[in-house]
């Protein structure tokens, strides 16, 4: 059994030593997994507008025939319960986001995905098998590359929450123009068309316009909903970091934001990191740390934190390594440690790095990467042994030569 067990674990390394080497020869840290995601979020964000933008051709076409004769088209969106075309356009919007790494991008795209999913199973739609597959597959994989879309911005959360407004709008008031007949008093203007939907969307519901066709009332409850989703989403990405800036200024005045200069970064989440992070700062050393996932709420933190993947250049640049003195690759997983070293080398080659290697099979592979000082924990373990069953007198300056494997 343990044979096998072996086996299976040579077959993993030797599989992982495969993808670092493809993904060091392939330069993919600038381009995967953001950009594959972005193409397929666009296609899937054409294929939903196909339909409407027939609709649309057949209209420019023959501009003398009146709104009435786009209803077929609106009347199914309405059925639907949620308009369809918007969704696409809203998916090719957010997959030039999604090219950024846009955080609010991935939560958007993510939604619009799952509602499209829902659409395709409600009772009076009908279900293709080809869109069903595509959406489930593009949604699981957003979920399991969540962590390479960290950018946050207030600049680019205001553009996708104004874009994604515009467009709830512009659905709002067409399709009040396509379903004019279906409202009493008809809807004929466009000032009544933009009245109401701007009354629709912010819920407030005056009653001097109201849906009685069925169609008119399944756009009247899609228009509320999206309505609803939109402005609490572009609230949230607005509101949220100013809201959250100005609490913390009140709950911890005294802190102020560290200016990142000829610092450490410690990346890793675990006893040795956090160890290190405490070591290095009591000895009055900045210190910036790198966790590739927020610590719950509550749970102690170091005063600068960086969330992110340490691998990524991005989050190194965020976390200030071209003015960095050194970079500690001390997670876990050595493939990870040495992911770390390539993207600090990359930014900052003059940079300092020092790798943790856990397995000692791995030492060799990791000084493939360049590191300054490898930290040959195994070692160390195996030397002091050693020396104690022997009888050996333990050196210190031989256990440190060991421990800290000059590359």
């Amino acid at each position: 059994m343990s044979a096998e067990t072996g086996a299976r674990g040579s077959a993993g390394q030797r599989l992982r030593r495969l993808w670092l080497r493809l993904y060091r020869s392939a330069r993919m840290e600038r381009w995967f997994p953001h950009v594959p995601l972005a193409l397929a979020v666009g296609l899937a964000g054409l294929v939903q507008t196909i339909p409407s933008l027939g609709e649309l051709q057949r209209f420019f076409t023959f501009p003398s025939q009146e709104f009435g004769g786009l209803s077929g088209g609106y009347n199914l969106l309405a059925i639907r319960g949620v308009p369809q075309d918007v969704i696409g356009v809203l998916l090719l919007i957010m997959s030039l986001g999604l090219l950024w790494r846009s955080r609010l991008a991935w939560v958007i795209t993510l939604l619009m995905t799952l509602a499209t999913l829902l659409l395709e199973l409600t009772p009076l739609s009908h279900p293709r098998p080809s869109v069903l597959l595509y959406n489930g597959v593009l949604f699981f994989l957003l979920l399991a590359t969540r962590r390479h879309f960290q950018r946050a911005s207030l600049a680019t959360g205001t553009l996708f929450a104004v874009t994604g407004i515009l467009l709830t709008l512009g659905y709002g008031v067409f399709g009040a123009y396509v379903l004019g007949s279906g409202f009493a008093p008809r809807i004929t203007d466009f000032s009544s068309a933009l009245y109401f939907a701007v009354v629709t969307m912010s819920t407030v519901g005056y009653g001097d316009i109201t849906p009685h066709s069925p169609e008119a009332r399944l756009f009247t409850v899609s228009l509320i909903v999206l309505g609803l989703v939109v402005f609490a989403t572009s609230l949230s990405v607005i509101l949220g970091p100013i809201v959250n800036q100005r609490l913390m200024n009140l709950l911890q005045p005294q802190r102020r934001a560290m200016k990142r200069k000829d610092h450490i970064i410690v990346v890793g989440d675990n006893p040795l990191a956090r160890n290190a992070i405490k070591a290095l700062s009591s000895r009055g050393l900045p210190v910036t740390a790198v966790w590739p996932t927020r610590p719950p709420e509550g749970a102690e933190a170091p005063p600068d934190l960086v969330i992110g993947d340490g691998g990524d250049t991005d989050v190194l640049s965020n976390a200030g390594v071209g003015a960095a003195r050194a970079v500690l690759a001390l997670s876990e997983d050595d493939s990870d440690n040495a992911f770390v070293v390539l993207a600090a080398k990359e930014v900052n080659e003059a940079v300092r790095t020092v790798v943790a290697v856990s397995d000692a099979h791995n030492l060799v592979r990791v000084r493939r990467v360049h590191p300054d000082v490898v930290l040959a924990l195994p070692v160390i373990g195996g030397e002091l042994l050693a020396m104690a069953l022997s009888g050996e007198e333990i050196k210190a300056d031989a256990l440190v030569e060991q421990l800290l494997k000059l590359s």
